[in-house]
């Protein structure tokens, strides 16, 4: 079972909470996705579930066995690094195999265990070249290799994409969502990447600060966001704010999606338009409603002038407290 915890962690640097009081269940075989932008903790939560990072206070566990002293080794985990971290002067082959030579496995078995990962990762022609030979897809299936040969629990992976271009992410993000399914392991991965975030993950931890500020799937991340800074931040846009008030009952901060602003007449605005940005199929239209910035997303077609008419649906409306700042 690769099922972990952790209970209130608390991590303290230079008498500053950068982990402050997080609290979470990963279970078996589920695939969480850390979330948020940098500074938050994301990073340092994957190092202390590593044992890389000593925790000030509180515990993990993993598969119901308690790790705070317990070494990186012995945790039964696999990390895989955002820099792949492979040794430039060996082989494919060798830099697979290295981590289970390192700890005296047979021979016979390192050659096995390294024939199944390259299969699984599409690298059998590529084990007697050197890293340098490789593109950067290819490195980070290297290091995903060396993990999986380890058959590990749990695997952690900080930012393992962010090295790619644009393109090349894309189809890593379907390679190891599909490593995921085929190993039927525990993933836990880093990111900043809002997409990763909501196309990979089963679950979405949403970190600021060093607190969570929520954890769920992605579809009530998405629809449903706890607070102002969840709603702000997931998204391929961030949810546009706005000044309101619901009769006989309070102030309060309305939300709606940019995607969702001409999907309406409940609410009927003409607004000048700040600017314009073509994306392909899509123009984003910057404006603003009172003192907030906000945006429209459209179909490239669409023409616009100097002003735009955003029509809104009620029910396209999220509801934040203006005190709190908590979804109502």
């Amino acid at each position: 079972m690769g099922n972990v915890v952790l209970d209130n962690i608390i991590k303290i640097y230079d008498k500053k909470r950068v982990i402050d009081e997080v609290s979470l269940e990963v279970k078996d075989r589920e695939f969480v996705v850390l979330v948020g932008a940098s500074g938050c903790g994301k990073s340092t939560i994957l190092r202390m579930i590593a044992g890389l990072e000593d925790i000030t206070s509180g515990e993990i566990s993993i598969d119901g066995r308690v790790v705070n002293n317990v070494s990186p080794k012995d945790r039964d985990i696999a990390f895989v690094f955002q820099s792949y971290a492979l040794y430039p002067h060996m082989t494919v082959r060798e830099n697979i195999a290295f981590g289970l030579k390192m700890r005296g496995v047979k021979k016979d078995v390192i050659e096995q265990k390294v024939l199944e990962a390259a299969e699984i990762l599409d690298l059998t022609e590529y084990l007697d070249r050197r890293p340098k030979e490789l593109s950067g897809g290819q490195r980070q299936r290297v290091a995903l290799g060396r993990a999986i040969v380890r058959n590990p629990k749990v695997f952690l992976m900080d930012e393992p994409l962010s090295n790619l271009d644009a393109k090349l992410r894309v189809q890593m993000r379907s390679e190891i969502k599909k490593l995921h399914e085929k190993l039927q392991a525990t993933f836990i991965y880093v990111t900043h990447d809002q997409t990763e975030a909501l196309t990979m993950g089963d679950r979405i931890c949403v970190l600021d600060k060093g607190k969570i500020q929520q954890f769920d799937t992605p579809e009530n991340v998405y629809n449903k966001p706890a607070n102002t800074f969840v709603a702000g931040f997931i998204g391929s846009l961030p949810m546009n704010f706005i000044d309101g008030s619901v009769i006989g009952r309070e102030d309060v901060i309305l939300g709606v999606r940019p995607e969702k602003m001409f999907c309406g007449n409940d609410i009927l605005l003409t607004l000048d338009v700040d600017s314009v940005e073509l994306l392909g199929s899509e123009k984003i239209i910057y404006f603003s409603i009172g003192e907030r910035k906000c945006c429209a997303k459209i179909e490239a077609s669409r023409e616009v002038g100097k002003t735009v008419e955003i029509g809104i649906a009620q029910g396209d409306l999220h509801y934040f407290d203006k005190e709190t700042l908590k979804r109502l």
